[in-house]
């Protein structure tokens, strides 16, 4: 693409200057010059109220795609286990494809997996497409990204949606390329625009600051991946699915890697993406101290102890056990963020916990923004006073049971 001024339009009156990201214009003479360092992206040409600014480029049309149809989501699978973030990529594509009045179809890959199909129809699957195959039991991106390819080309899907696990951040973008799509990583919300039906695909974007929201006009599917955790897992035990066997031929020449040996991260018993209450530390919590505190307090609830990236990387709190952008994305039953200022970077992590209860001494703190009950004040004094009231309602408890049928 060329730009051009057009001087017997241009007045001088220096919007295309404000609006050139790469200062590749210049006013002499009361008219505006394009230099060499133009990139041609448009920016001026969009701002001149005198269209003086001018181009070859051809507007772009969006390509008519109502033949694409499903919502499709890659079952991920590891030793014949399916993975969290599959069921819950299923609960939100059938939600999408309730408001495209399509129909959703889950990717399954791996060797003697065939028994998953059922579990895939009970968590909102309306076809299964089969891949079974002595080549995929382990994953291997050349072999897994040719049979997804053919099976995209072959039955053209609206959307596909992948885990952002480690497997799906490796699959994604290598699929994306192939069938030709754009892919938006890390997507924390998903949903279809009620006039244009195409998928909105919101993200974190410059460092957590904002939520971007990215759509895909001119290919498909439309791809995304999302982070685990952040969908909701519904189980839709009456539905009725059916499963589509797919045969295709792999040679060793389709697997351009060898898997010598798995070696199994020792992980740890629970995974706090599975915790129920969470007790979540920041800065404020100050030290190894009032971590224990929060512990003491977790232990009591029955739930795990989390932390922000500060507090990973002072080693208050394990890597596992990071909420946030850069963590793992939790929604239990009850989160307690302690010392916790509420930055986009954490709350993009724990936003969507049922209750969130915050203890902040500062009254400003974002935190309070997003929860449902603030208490302002040291954490020091507030979290042992609530240790101790949880120790005396347990005791009353006890006490009230053990004197239940003694004769009085």
């Amino acid at each position: 693409m060329t730009i051009w001024i057009k001087e017997e339009l241009c007045d001088g009156c220096q919007r295309c200057i404000k609006a050139c990201p790469y200062s590749a214009i210049e006013i002499e003479d009361g008219i505006a010059h394009i230099l060499e360092t133009c990139t041609s992206c448009g920016s001026c040409i969009e701002v001149c109220k005198k269209e003086a600014v001018q181009s070859d480029a051809k507007p772009k049309t969006i390509p008519d795609f109502s033949d694409r149809k499903g919502v499709w989501v890659f079952a991920e699978q590891n030793a014949g286990e399916l993975t969290r973030v599959s069921q819950e990529l299923l609960g939100k594509a059938r939600e999408l494809a309730r408001d495209l009045d399509q129909n959703v179809s889950a990717l399954l890959l791996g060797h003697n997996v065939a028994g998953l199909a059922d579990t895939l129809i009970k968590y909102g699957a309306d076809t299964v497409f089969l891949a079974d195959h002595e080549a995929l039991e382990i994953y291997t991106t050349s072999a897994y990204t040719d049979v997804v390819e053919n099976l995209i080309k072959e039955h053209n899907p609206d959307i596909l949606l992948i885990g952002a696990t480690h497997v799906g951040r490796d699959l994604a973008p290598r699929l994306a390329r192939r069938v030709g799509s754009g892919l938006t990583a890390d997507c924390t919300e998903l949903r279809i625009d009620p006039d244009t039906k195409i998928l909105l695909q919101t993200r974190p974007a410059f460092g957590g600051n904002v939520m971007a929201t990215i759509v895909n006009r001119f290919s498909r599917p439309q791809m995304a991946t999302v982070r685990p955790g952040v969908m909701e897992i519904v189980s839709t035990p009456d539905n009725n699915g059916r499963v589509i066997t797919c045969d295709y031929s792999l040679s060793p020449k389709n697997i351009s890697t060898k898997i010598l040996e798995i070696v199994q991260e020792k992980k740890p018993k629970t995974d706090i993406i599975n915790a129920e209450v969470i007790v979540a530390g920041g800065r404020g919590v100050d030290g190894e101290h009032g971590f224990k505190m929060l512990a003491e307090l977790a232990d009591l609830l029955g739930g795990q102890v989390a932390g922000t990236r500060i507090a990973v990387e002072q080693g208050f709190v394990p890597p596992a056990n990071q909420v946030g952008q850069t963590g793992k994305t939790v929604r239990p039953g009850i989160y307690i963020a302690c010392g916790i200022s509420g930055a986009v970077q954490h709350s993009a992590g724990m936003s969507n916990s049922k209750y969130i209860i915050a203890v902040n001494n500062d009254p400003t703190a974002r935190i309070f923004e997003i929860a449902d009950w603030g208490i302002v004040g040291d954490l020091h004094e507030i979290v042992p006073e609530i240790i101790s009231q949880l120790l005396s309602v347990k005791k009353g408890i006890k006490a009230r049971r053990s004197g239940i049928g003694k004769k009085v």
